[in-house]
């Protein structure tokens, strides 16, 4: 060590690729010029990274540039640094990182309702948080059964903000959903919640303390609770308490309460909240010490319930509270850490409460380690009124470090585990003693730590203090370096002068700037090579404001808004910066808190953001030290403090000539001696190592993401109306100003909108604070009704003023007049009355409806100028938002059961004039006032369906099979629009839409094997799946369809094939009509087979093959027309004509034929609309699926015709199955005789005039109509030109309910209990009694009655009763699916409904029971509140 020549190299222990990195440089007295090279080696190269040249002394770093890599790798740094008279070489280990961009997702709200958009945002930013271009191969989204339910491919974010989104449909499941992508090898994902959840109005706050001492006598508690607009909340809190049981035995066995004989315990207190919507409690501490500690937990769980006054509408709240068994803490205070041998040593210790408060008077004693485990007792202390104790003792006895301890007891001894002690203080002192080879130096540095983050932008000022002892006189450079991410940013030095003293302390500062890119944290070593050349350093972590490059600020105003109003949105960001912005509505995160995207999200793509630890594969060899004999043995070494360790633990290495290091083991005559595994700290293993997150830990969870009107102008009206839950989504371009501003308006919901907002410009990420926006009016209007009434009935209009301003206002309230219903005021003079702030008054009317249909109601509140004074106070007018409105809107019914019957008519003029005429006829009993008659026109035969592509019924879609045949014609339909060239983009989007929805509601039956069934649950039915196969493979054209389930499916289907080659049944079919002298296998293979056909597979395929033999054996025999119907579409896809043939003759020698018509029935006994349809509709693709010849296309326009006949008034038949063979026959024949060109004029000529209608190319699919002004009479068709129109004439009216004539029964027996809240509970007992052995599916639709809801639990105790699929509440109504009823069994139901509001004048509600696929199969019963009806 006598070479004077000395030098350090500093640099990060992992590199980053293809960056340039900072090597600092430290080269002492070199007398003469040295060279220093800096070489990344490996196997296969060499590159000399950097080089310096220098003569004098030298402090500063190099940048050098690193070679880029594929892949992580570890190579050798190796320094040398040569002179004429000096070599020295040093080869470190290092390891060279390729740092990939990082993705993150955000969605607008992190919980969702089915039926609601998903909006999404990919962002992808590389290491430096500057935007990255990414190709997204794949985005994929998952239900919460792994179901791939949507897909977009090969999107680019072209170094922006890639924005998307997703419909969910109205029934997707409950659950957690995923939004997943893979980029750069590492896979990125998003959760989001879909819940059928009621948003909270308010938001409950517990304030406890997170830790509490058993010292303690009582646990305070304060709640309070807030609506979102910022007012407090009326109600009453009640808060429980507890402290739950321990389950687990000392041997890990978990327990039961019932085992440990005893429950939690508890404490429970209500009260009512004060002005401010707050309430504070208090519970003893010795409610919850009585029991054994082994049994309970060290925590307690607060859970609080406001409960709002008026509504009954609460929520709720949890935190727990750690329990501490600290009783208070002793510590020493300016105690030296170096002493003299024989000096007296002086310093003070300080006793704190739990709490940190001084303990008086407390009587301590102060104690001396001799060994491990025996201390001695220096001096007994008590403290004074502050908490302080001062001694003064002799170091005469003392050898070497002395650790001192300070204690309540005349020992240092250990508490047992959960009892209440006091923390015991240590301290320990160094011996001041020259430094030497075989002692360690006992100077010191010390970074003084901060108690906040560092600001961004800001020169701050950093400590560092230094204790320097025996050293000799003369200077000292104290070198510091500051990492930021794992890398070297700043380094600097600061000279200190060493005076001739046997300890030089003090303390030495230097300025720091923190800069965005340093951001969230820096790391600081400090280290200085001493006269005697031992080297000691010292590194502290530092966290900085959480800042970024790219300032972005949000504002916008007015501040409070009020509903309606317009505002301003100025968003201020880098020149040039794409912003992402969004606002949700706070009751959102409310419900769903926590889900936010902040600055930690983003700081948590760094591939680095602070190292705590080099990664053991470049931790590089040690040699051991040579020892000779002496009195002593070198002190163990102190591996944590040694320099090379204090490096190594921030991620830094060190090339030098230096003694940094303690040796790691010693070597003494003759053999080895290795440190024992406590040194093994320094290494660390186990740390958290933030400089390599592993890919799938660095996964961002759920980055989700105006003026005043002039004085004495009009009042604003405000109408509310729109209540969105994301106001708004946008992406904004802020341009080279800097600055834009975007104008808003207000949505109408009464709470505070919470914006999040980040910005990306090409120098870097920013995100803006989040900005709240309340929206409030002084005084609002609340309206009460029913969802629905029957005329004649009549209730209780409520409206409800709140006043939250802090004076009182005169207010007149007014409901608008309408021809549609009478109001009786029921509240005297108080119209227009005085209403004091933070008040509320109720004004009601009795309200009695005219008229049929929907009906709005409108009532306005208005704060008006008045002389009057209220409580002896002027009445004030608030500026904004004087006047409130609201508008509800009311179904009135008409008494009895609705009707609908058509008039079907297509009629293909072809340069000729064609005339129809027909009756209308209604009823006698037909309800006055209820019928109404429409005439609409098409150009088109799927005109019809294409409009009400959601409901060619109207009939429930709750199950498997009826959600498929919603799915299966828009299919058909757009195939036949695109074949044709007709589909536009809009209906494109609009059938596209239906189609994912009911794809994803679909998967919702599917079983793990593949298959599908009714409701989800029970065997896979192969019916169903067959149809769901078909479908989704026409489907796949259109949309996304995960190809793995479909396939999954069709090999459950090929596994339900028998030796025969047909297939056997699991699960029911959809319709018992269908069975007919051939046995059901024969129909059901020949369905699966036209479905495997109509997928593409191979007439040769063994599968198809197998199966049409079977079919074969069955070709003669005619018993059953429906299957002849199907055979003949089979073969007909399968090519073999000559089967076709044969089953074609026969099939035309049994159809009906009149009138121009022709169709066929399944016997002539057996008149089933349903199954006439489909039967017919088959023949109809067996005739066109092959040739097209005129004679064919005459053949099936005779058929066609009748179908059409057929059609209800949405242009869909009489259930689910015809409706979709139907309409894919009807697609077929469209296809097949479309026509670009023509047009035809109908006429229509009824008792009270012509109604006329023109049809041409442009109108061809637009839904004409028109009312009938007759609605009974005679009425005549003309229609005259070259191209198609179909025609329909419909008439709607109610009846009351006709007594039963078909097999079905339904009998009701209602209770009205009126003890408590209204209740009516309905006992309803049904009954077939018809000539089959049992039903199919059976619907049984009970009507409410007006101002009733079924009661929730009521509702769930249905699902779980006897053949009860499935239930659902919508619209009035609630429907129940039973599995289909047995042959003269009685099944009874009971249902509890709850009134909401009081009818007046009630009339009779109708319960309904009929058969899903025979909807003429039909019983109906009404009901009142007494009795039936």
């Amino acid at each position: 060590m006598t070479d004077s020549r000395h030098y350090m190299v500093a640099f990060p222990a992992v590199l980053e690729a293809g960056a340039e990195t900072k090597f600092c440089v430290s080269l002492f007295q070199p007398n003469e010029t040295l060279v220093l090279t800096v070489t990344l080696r490996s196997q296969e190269r060499n590159t000399t990274l950097c080089e310096k040249t220098s003569s004098t002394e030298f402090h500063d770093c190099l940048q050098c540039q690193i070679p880029s890599v594929d892949k992580e790798d570890i190579w050798d740094i190796e320094v040398v640094v040569r002179g004429n008279t000096f070599y020295s070489r040093e080869v470190r280990k290092v390891m060279i990182n390729d740092y990939k961009p990082k993705t993150f997702i955000q969605t607008d709200k992190p919980i969702y309702l089915p039926g609601q958009t998903v909006h999404f945002r990919l962002v992808t930013l590389d290491s430096q948080l500057r935007p990255a271009s990414q190709l997204y191969n794949l985005i994929e989204l998952e239900d919460p059964y792994g179901n791939r339910i949507g897909q977009w491919l090969n999107e680019t974010s072209n170094s922006k903000i890639l924005q998307l989104s997703y419909s969910l449909n109205s029934e997707a499941r409950e659950g957690s959903y995923k939004l997943i992508t893979s980029t750069g090898g590492a896979q990125v994902s998003h959760s989001f919640k879909v819940e059928k959840y009621v948003l909270p109005k308010f938001d409950v706050t517990i304030n406890v303390k997170d830790e509490v001492s058993v010292s303690e006598d009582e646990i305070d508690a304060d709640i309070c609770a807030k609506y979102t607009y910022g007012q407090s909340v009326p109600g009453s809190v009640t808060v429980k308490v507890c402290r739950p049981l321990q389950y687990y035995s000392a041997y890990g066995q978990p327990r039961n309460a019932e085992e440990l004989g005893v429950t939690d315990p508890c404490d429970t207190q209500t009260k009512k909240t004060d002005k401010a919507g707050c309430a504070a409690f208090q519970f003893k501490m010795s409610t919850f010490t009585k029991l054994d500690q082994k049994v309970v937990q060290d925590e307690f769980e607060v859970s609080a319930s406001v409960e709002e006054e008026d509504t009954g509408v609460s929520h709720q709240q949890k935190k727990s509270i750690r329990i501490s068994y600290v009783l208070g803490k002793l510590s020493f205070v300016d105690t030296p850490k170096i002493y003299e041998l024989g000096s007296n040593l002086e310093g003070k210790v300080k006793a704190v409460h739990h709490n940190d408060t001084p303990i008086p008077h407390m009587p301590l004693y102060l104690l001396i380690r001799k060994t491990w485990s025996t201390h001695l007792l220096l001096q007994n202390l008590t403290t004074d009124n502050d908490g302080f104790a001062s001694f003064s003792i002799s170091t005469d006895a003392f050898s070497g470090d002395a650790t001192l301890y300070v204690s309540k007891s005349p020992s240092v001894e250990y508490s047992p585990f959960r009892t209440a002690f006091y923390e015991t203080g240590s301290h320990t002192v160094s011996l001041s003693q020259p430094p030497s080879l075989d002692t360690k130096s006992v100077s010191s540095l010390k970074l003084k730590q901060r108690d906040s983050p560092l600001v961004c932008d800001k020169e701050e000022d950093m400590f560092i203090e230094y204790s320097f002892v025996h050293e000799p006189k003369g200077s000292v450079d104290v070198m510091y370096l500051v990492l930021s991410r794992g890398a070297i940013v700043i380094q600097g030095r600061k000279q200190v002068q060493v005076e001739d003293k046997s300890v030089n302390q003090g303390e030495m500062s230097f300025k720091l700037t923190v800069s965005p890119d340093m951001a969230p944290n820096v790391q600081i070593v400090a280290y200085a090579v001493l006269p005697s050349k031992n080297v000691i350093a010292h590194s502290a972590d530092f966290d900085t404001e959480k800042c970024f490059s790219n300032k972005v600020l949000l504002e916008i105003s007015p501040s409070p808004a009020v509903p309606g109003e317009e505002a301003k949105m100025k968003l201020t960001a880098q020149p040039d910066s794409l912003c992402g912005v969004s606002a949700v509505d706070q009751s959102v995160l409310i419900k769903e808190p926590g889900n936010t995207l902040d600055a930690d999200k983003i700081f948590n793509l760094l591939p680095v953001k602070k190292v705590t630890y080099t990664p053991y594969q470049i931790l590089d060899p040690t040699e051991c030290l040579h020892v000779r004999p002496k009195r002593y043995v070198v002190p163990y070494p102190d591996e944590e403090n040694d320099a090379h360790t204090v490096f190594q633990n921030i991620g830094l290495k060190t090339a030098t000539n230096l003694a940094t290091k303690a040796p790691s083991c010693l070597k003494f005559m003759g053999r080895q001696y290795n440190l024992g595994l406590p040194g093994m700290v320094g290494v660390s293993y186990s740390r958290t190592y933030d400089m390599a997150v592993p890919e799938a830990m660095a996964v961002p969870q759920s980055v989700s993401v105006g003026g005043f009107p002039p004085k004495n102008s009009e009042p604003i009206l405000t109408v509310r109306t729109f209540f969105p839950e994301t106001w708004i989504w946008d992406l904004v371009d802020i341009g080279a100003s800097g600055t834009k501003d975007v104008p808003l308006t207000v949505p109408d919901t009464i709470t505070t909108w919470e914006t999040e907002t980040f910005c990306l410009s090409p120098q870097g990420f920013g995100l803006a604070p989040r900005e709240k926006l309340t929206v409030f009016q002084p005084f609002f209007l609340e309206l009460t009704l029913p969802y629905s009434i029957i005329r004649g009935e009549n209730f209780e209009l409520k409206a409800t003023v709140f006043n939250y301003l802090s004076s009182c206002i005169m207010v007149k309230i007014s409901p608008a007049p309408s021809s549609d219903f009478t109001l009786t005021p029921l509240s005297g003079d108080q119209y227009t009355s005085c209403l004091c702030g933070n008040e509320r008054k109720t004004l009601r009317w009795i309200m009695a409806p005219t008229a049929l249909g929907v009906v709005n109601v409108t009532v306005t509140a208005e704060a008006i100028p008045s002389h009057a004074s209220c409580d002896n106070e002027i009445v004030s007018v608030p500026e904004r938002g004087r006047i409130d409105v609201v508008t509800r809107s009311l179904i009135v019914k008409a008494e009895g059961i609705e009707v609908t019957k058509t008039h079907n008519w297509l009629l293909c003029p072809k340069g000729n004039t064609l005339t129809e005429e027909t009756e209308i006829q209604l009823p006698g009993n037909v309800i006055e006032g209820s019928a109404r008659a429409t005439v609409s026109v098409l150009g088109d035969i799927l005109g019809r369906a294409l409009k009400n592509l959601d409901g060619l019924l109207q009939m429930p879609y709750g199950c498997g099979e009826q959600n498929m045949a919603l799915l299966a014609p828009n299919i058909y339909i757009l195939e036949y629009l695109q074949k044709t060239q007709q589909l536009t983009p809009a209906i494109k989007e609009k059938a596209s839409n239906f189609l994912t929805s009911g794809y994803q509601r679909q998967l919702n039956y599917k079983d793990i094997a593949g298959a599908y069934s009714t409701f989800g649950s029970g065997p896979g039915n192969t019916w169903l799946t067959a149809f769901v196969l078909r479908s989704f493979h026409k489907a796949q054209s259109f949309i996304y369809i995960d190809e793995t389930k479909m396939e999954a499916s069709k090999t459950w289907l090929i596994e339900r094939q028998n030796i025969t080659g047909c297939f056997v049944q699991s699960g029911k079919l959809f319709n018992n009509r269908m069975k007919g002298g051939v046995s059901d296998e024969v129909t059901l293979s020949a369905y699966i087979t036209a479905a495997l056909l109509e997928t593409n597979s191979s007439v040769n395929d063994p599968v198809v093959s197998r199966s049409l033999s079977c079919l074969r054996e069955f070709t003669n025999d005619f018993s059953n027309t429906y299957t002849t119907a199907l055979l003949a579409y089979v073969f007909t896809l399968a090519g073999d004509m000559e089967t076709r043939a044969h089953l074609l003759q026969h099939l035309d020698s049994v159809a009906v034929k009149q009138g121009g018509f022709t169709y066929w029935s399944q016997t002539s006994s057996e008149t089933s609309a349903s199954l006439s349809v489909e039967i017919s509709s088959y023949v109809l693709m067996a005739k066109l699926a092959f040739s097209q010849t005129a004679e064919d296309l005459g053949y099936a326009s005779s058929i066609v015709r009748w179908l059409t006949t057929q059609q209800n008034y949405y242009g869909g038949f009489s259930s689910t199955q015809d409706t979709v063979v139907a309409l894919q026959a009807l697609a077929l024949y469209s296809s097949a005789v479309f026509s670009p060109e023509g047009s035809s004029t109908v006429t229509v000529q009824s008792p009270s005039g012509p109604l006329v209608f023109d049809v041409n190319q442009e109108n061809k699919l637009l839904y004409q109509e028109k009312l009938l002004q007759d609605v009974s009479g005679k009425n005549s068709l003309r229609v005259e030109g070259t191209t198609c129109a179909s025609v329909q004439i419909s008439v709607h009216y109610n009846i009351p309910p006709p007594p039963p004539v078909t097999s079905m029964r339904v009998e009701v027996k209602p209770e009205f209990d009126t003890s408590r809240k209204p209740k009516l509970t309905l006992k309803i007992m049904s009954l077939y009694n018809g000539n089959e052995i049992s039903t199919n599916m059976v619907i049984l639709d009970i009507a409410l009655l007006s101002g009733f809801v079924p009661d929730p639990q009521s509702l769930e105790n249905l699902k779980l009763s006897l053949l009860v699929d499935r239930v659902e509440h919508k619209d009035g109504h609630v429907v129940v699916y039973l599995e289909g009823l047995k042959k003269d069994v009685q099944i009874n139901h009971s249902l509890e409904l709850l009134q909401q509001i009081p009818v007046n004048n009630l009339k009779p509600a109708v319960i309904a029971l009929y058969d899903y696929y025979q909807p003429s199969d039909r019983a109906e019963k009404e009901y009142t509140l007494t009795a039936e009806a």
